[in-house]
């Protein structure tokens, strides 16, 4: 994946007040390039809390001043203007990122695609039309965007010191987003290195208590189940093991709590529906090789169906036909 230098610009009303979620799209973003420019629309107070986080990526902020009933399409047709106006007066972004689901912005995907762009859309699964899903080059729901907790560390683990726990892991989830968001799931030391700096200015290995980068690549497999590490033609590689954790599987016993976990993480972030993909994908990412036939059920349908009798969701269906899962 070759990095792309990207303008960001986001819909407030779409991420909602967190700034843990605006953290991960700014992540997400950075994964794949730099971020030369980012603006958010419909800034109000409410939004305060995200003041940290703009300032310190350089995000403009455009106020929702609120008029009349139209305040949505001024805030809309601010946005489109503003990414043709970059489109055009600056040769150096080729990515755009759209946080929004709003089929109004298809003709700007549309052309930003027709001038070279590649466009990135985000948005919540509940939002996003199919129409700009399909319009857009690359498109990512926002539920499978937001952060998700490590998992316990193993007791072998647990024999570090106690710093040097919280230290690692919190790098090694890190490491273990952006490798498992290349094509083919492995990169170059370097460029994770490279990627690392831009997602964190202030990163070093010293920090970690390593002389070199070499040595916190051992130290970050050594603590990953899903990474390995080897040698490529005298330059070192990270790649995803491809190996399942034996004692992580679900079974008719213990799938349910599984479940109800990742409903209630949803939850907590601020989701109060979701696509049935998006949970299927993330309990694949906490389970791989996850299948319904291991919790004796034929179809992920007949899941969502025992969940809905266990008072855990509800389905339901949008306007445009699409399933959705409202969580109780």
């Amino acid at each position: 994946m070759g990095k792309s230098n990207f303008a960001v610009f986001v819909d407030l009303e779409n991420v909602g007040a967190k700034e843990s979620m605006l953290l991960s799209i700014i992540e997400k973003v950075k994964i794949r390039g730099d971020i030369l420019l980012g603006r958010v629309y419909g800034y109000t107070d409410r939004y305060s809390d995200l003041k940290q986080v703009l300032l310190s990526n350089t995000f403009a902020v455009v106020p929702s001043l609120r008029w009349g009933k139209v305040q949505k399409n001024n805030l809309d047709i601010k946005l489109v203007i503003d990414a043709m106006e970059v489109a055009y007066t600056n040769p150096l972004i080729d990515s755009f990122c759209i946080v929004s689901g709003d089929s109004d912005y298809t003709p700007l995907v549309g052309h930003l695609k027709g001038m070279g762009k590649h466009v990135l859309g985000i948005s919540r699964s509940e939002a996003a039309s199919n129409i700009f899903i399909n319009a857009c080059n690359e498109f990512v729901f926002l539920e499978s965007v937001a952060k998700r907790q490590p998992k316990k560390v193993k007791k072998e683990e647990r024999a570090s010191s106690e710093s040097e726990v919280v230290d690692i892991h919190e790098l090694v989830a890190q490491v273990e987003t952006i490798v498992g968001d290349q094509d083919e799931e492995q990169m170059y030391a370097s460029e994770l290195k490279d990627t690392l700096t831009r997602l964190r200015p202030d990163f070093s290995e010293k920090s970690y208590g390593c002389a070199t980068f070499g040595r916190l690549v051992t130290q970050i497999t050594r603590n990953s189940d899903k990474l390995t590490s080897w040698m490529e033609n005298s330059a070192l590689m990270l790649g995803l093991s491809g190996e399942d954790d034996e004692d992580g599987k679900l079974d008719r016993n213990n799938w349910l709590p599984a479940f109800r976990l990742a409903l209630e993480h949803f939850k907590a972030d601020g989701f109060d529906r979701v696509n049935p993909s998006i949970l299927k994908a993330t309990i694949q990412q906490d389970y791989p090789g996850f299948e319904e036939k291991q919790i004796g059920f034929k179809r992920f349908s007949d899941v969502m169906k025992e969940l809905e009798k266990q008072g855990l969701l509800q389905i339901e269906m949008d306007e445009a036909h699409t399933m959705l899962l409202r969580i109780c």
